[in-house]
């Protein structure tokens, strides 16, 4: 009985929220007082000193969720999970402190990647067809798998520079990811994303206060990121037959997984092709992310987090839509339209915001329906 009360769906949700809304008070006061507080440089969207610092509440929350699913955990992947984060918020800890190197914290990442990938329940080597391919051997597919977790960890990292916008776009990948492990029978997976969504549902209420704001920080940024990492990395290893409740052609799976984490993946991409090609680190920081334009387009911060998370969600419906009917062959296509549109819209934002601003009857439209 006392099992089963703490792997109801409602109890997992409230344990995790309940957990992050008493205790980052409890950061916020302990930030101030020891002045550990984050001030706004010339690339900031923020215009005044802000606590930080929140992700110490994530962990803990975390830890909790998953201690209490131990009797849902038929991967025996529990203690590898709770490793690999103590490794990420150890990094992650120290970053929002003193600053970590760049080498420091992509090789602590690495390491919580690979304390997970020692569980063969996250290898894979099918394809289903993918691109006419059915298998693909170990040895390309771990350096893959590890790059790609790496990839998702730092893109969710760099979403996180305005008020609500990573939190909300947490919020959307782990509801998919729900709906998915719900629908398949995943209950452990399924249950953990919820706790996931009740963190970052209890970050928000702070996150968007006037006099209790607080930033989740890099403490919170790669908990959050590694998770979503981790949620890919099990759904990308699920067999074909515990997907045939699924819509969509088992050899676009990959284009689901994109679709989900389309947002922090298309910014990334397009940040680091612009620094590029205007001969700069793909490190170097700037104010050309999404979320830098729309603020600089005239929206306030939620409105952004929102208009973005809206985006994510119909990419996601329409990737979902189209995968059920076009092979992968098609899909390719079909994705690079998506892509190319999506940059020529963001470039001609960025460009009108310069000059006339020929977008005006957009941002107008946003800012009434949000």
């Amino acid at each position: 009985m006392f099992t089963s009360v703490f792997t109801n769906p409602i109890v997992v949700f409230l344990v995790a929220l309940i957990t992050t809304y008493f205790i980052i008070p409890k950061i916020i006061w302990v930030v101030n007082s020891r002045d550990l507080i984050d001030k706004p440089d010339h690339r900031s969207s923020h215009k005044r000193s802000t606590p930080t610092m929140a992700g110490v509440s994530f962990f803990l929350a975390i830890i909790m969720v998953v201690f209490l699913l131990k009797s849902e955990d038929v991967d025996n992947i529990g203690v590898n999970l709770i490793v690999a984060l103590t490794i990420i918020f150890i990094i992650g800890l120290k970053d929002d402190l003193v600053v970590s190197s760049p080498k420091a914290k992509m090789g602590g990442q690495l390491l919580a990647i690979i304390v997970i990938m020692m569980s063969s329940t996250f290898q894979f080597t099918e394809l289903y067809g993918f691109l006419g391919f059915e298998m693909l051997p170990l040895y390309i597919t771990v350096p893959l798998t590890i790059f790609f977790m790496l990839t998702i960890i730092n893109s969710y990292n760099l979403i996180d520079g305005i008020d609500g916008l990573a939190s909300i776009i947490g919020i959307v990948i782990f509801s998919s990811y729900a709906v998915v492990f719900y629908t398949i029978g995943l209950n452990y997976y399924y249950l953990i994303s919820l706790g996931f969504i009740g963190v970052l549902a209890a970050y928000l209420r702070y996150n968007f206060s006037s006099s209790k704001k607080i930033f989740m920080g890099d403490t919170g940024s790669l908990i959050i990121g590694f998770c979503i990492a981790f949620l890919t990395m099990k759904f990308s290893s699920i067999q074909s037959f515990q997907l045939v409740e699924l819509p969509f052609l088992m050899e676009n799976k990959i284009f689901i997984v994109l679709a989900i984490i389309g947002i922090p993946l298309f910014d990334t991409a397009r940040v680091i092709g612009i620094r590029l090609l205007n001969n700069k680190s793909p490190f170097y920081p700037d104010r050309n992310h999404i979320h830098h334009i729309l603020i600089d387009s005239g929206l306030k911060h939620y409105k952004a987090s929102l208009f973005l998370a809206l985006l994510n969600i119909v990419l996601i419906a329409l990737v979902v839509f189209l995968a059920s009917y076009f092979d992968s062959f098609k899909m390719i296509v079909a994705v690079f339209l998506i892509v190319v549109f999506s940059l020529i819209l963001f470039y001609q934002l960025n460009k009108s915001i310069k000059s006339t601003n020929k977008f005006k009857k957009i941002i107008n439209a946003v800012n009434y329906f949000f």
